[in-house]
């Protein structure tokens, strides 16, 4: 027998350049499993930061990705995130579709990673672990009146019209003709569109029938955006500025007063900042040309934008039993050269990001700055409901991973979680909760390029690991039905099917119980 044999992964395989031992068979072949040479990893988490880490992983030959989530669907935030009426931003659903019916990749839903599988037992079965869930929290108000009826958060409402299983309940009160969102970023523009379009627009969309039919009684006729400072710190973008705008039936109230000066100001910041404030000016001190006026004149609905306020205390009605109003406080911007270390803009960047390069950062377009603190002047908005958008956050998933409570992430080093070696994070729950879906797949391939780089360097455990053959058996002790990926397929076509009469893309299933029992589980 030679002298020497190559060790990979703990297992033995003679050089090519070397016939195998004389009198080798099939049997000692066959020791050389295939579950022997698999580097096993496995994935907590089936959207875009999933899915995109997957993706990456699957580019060395050896790599088998398993990706756990926790609802019986995948995808994630595409599926239960993005607006109804926006289905192109829904077709990265065909890339991950294609990543999940690679013969190195499975799907396991229904499967609840720190209650069905602890992750110190995923990292027994596995060579490396990604978590990759998310943000599944939103940050609170921390404001009084914040848990009386009427008040909900935006994460919430959206994943109430789009069929996210927990929110299927929610019952949102739009009988009051106004209603409140507090936050000026993307996700409130999207609820704040989805309130405000007419229901026959989202008659062909994937918006879930409840919630179509609930959005066809609403009685909500203007809706407010609350941000505690001004328009050079507004944290959505153009995109969605230009479709508000546009709204059909709807028309913007924007005050020129809240604009004066910005003329200027705006020389000095970065094309995309200085693209959306010029359009806000127009939006706010320019006449409509004939066609956008014959379009707003006879528009029902209105939405504002109310800047320099900060809600101090959400109003009840007159028995006390709901919401009725907020009470803000009147700010001002003040500038400061420098910020202090450990300020951070929650729901925006990530605090590590410094500030003069996060675009959401108040230094960010004006080369300073600037913080909102209240003037001593206080007012009352009444309204009838109230969405809190000031920013999403990740939950703890196991006692036995690093978690900052403060800032609501995995502390990690590029991906690697600290301290636990083998142990890997990408999306939100790294970098916290901003950017869209682009700037996740950057982040998920980086986190897979660290950990390929980890397995080449040997710091990533030696020896074959059993992978989903482990988990499979944990999971079957204890009563636990994964649902695979041809399952969701079977769940799809059910969906489409749902959806053909009555025009839609699909009828999506909001209730797990259901789901699993079209599945025979």
């Amino acid at each position: 027998m030679a002298s020497r044999c190559w060790r990979w992964w703990g297992w033995s395989a003679w050089p090519r350049t070397r016939p195998p031992p004389a009198g080798s068979t099939p049997s000692f072949r066959h020791h050389l499993s295939t579950q022997e040479k698999t580097l096993q990893i496995c994935v907590v988490g089936s959207g875009p930061a999933g899915f995109y880490t997957a993706q990456h992983l699957l580019k060395h030959p050896q790599a088998h990705v398993d990706i756990y989530e926790k609802q019986p669907v995948p995808f994630g935030l595409v599926r239960f995130g993005v607006a109804p009426d926006h289905p192109e931003v829904k077709n990265v659903i065909n890339t991950f579709t294609q990543t999940a019916h690679s013969g190195r990749c499975a799907f396991w839903g229904n499967v609840e990673v720190g209650r069905d599988v602890t992750v110190p037992e995923l990292r027994e079965a596995y060579h490396a672990v990604v978590l990759s869930y998310g943000a599944e929290d939103h940050r609170a108000l921390e404001i009084p009146g914040e848990e009386l009826p009427g008040v909900c958060s935006a994460r919430a409402f959206v994943g109430w019209y789009n069929g996210l299983p927990e929110n299927r309940e929610l019952e949102p009160d739009l009988s009051g003709d106004t209603a409140v969102i507090l936050g000026q970023g993307n996700v409130a523009l999207d609820v704040a569109r989805i309130l405000l379009t007419p229901p026959e627009h989202l008659e062909r969309t994937d918006i879930t029938k409840a919630a179509l039919g609930v959005l066809r009684q609403s009685r909500v006729k203007t809706v407010w955006l609350v941000g505690r400072r001004g328009p050079l710190q507004v944290a959505f973008t153009i995109k969605e500025l230009r479709e508000m705008i546009q709204l059909p039936g709807a028309r913007p109230i924007l005050d020129p007063a809240d604009f004066l000066g910005l003329q200027d100001k705006i020389k000095e910041v970065p094309r995309p900042r200085k693209r959306l404030t010029e359009l806000l000016l127009r939006a706010a001190t320019e006449k409509p040309g004939p066609e956008q006026a014959a379009r707003r004149a006879p528009a029902s609905r209105a939405w504002g934008l109310r800047f320099f306020r900060s809600p101090q205390q959400v109003l009840p009605s007159p028995d006390g039993r709901r919401a009725a109003g907020v009470r803000l406080a009147v700010t001002r911007l003040e500038v400061s050269l420098m910020f202090p270390k450990d300020t951070s803009f929650p729901g925006l960047c990530h605090p590590s990001t410094p500030a003069w390069c996060c675009p959401h950062s108040p230094q960010q377009g004006v080369g300073e700055a600037t913080r909102a603190v209240p003037t001593g002047d206080m007012e009352d908005l009444p309204c009838g409901l109230v969405l809190s958008s000031v920013g999403f956050k990740s939950r703890p998933v196991d006692p036995s991973v690093p978690f900052d409570s403060k800032l609501g992430v995995i502390p990690n080093v590029e991906g690697r979680v600290m301290d636990v070696p083998g142990l890997y994070c990408s999306g939100w729950v790294k970098r916290g909760p901003t950017g869209v879906i682009a700037t996740t797949m950057t982040d998920s391939f980086l986190t897979g390029q660290m950990l390929l780089q980890d397995l080449k360097a040997g710091l990533l455990p030696s020896g074959p690991r059993p992978g989903y053959a482990a988990i499979q058996a944990l999971l079957s002790s204890r009563g636990v039905r994964p649902v695979s990926f041809s399952d969701w397929e079977k769940l799809d076509a059910e969906e489409v099917a749902r959806g053909q009469g009555t025009g839609k893309p699909r009828e999506k299933l909001v209730d797990p119980q259901e789901m699993l029992r079209l599945l025979g589980h």
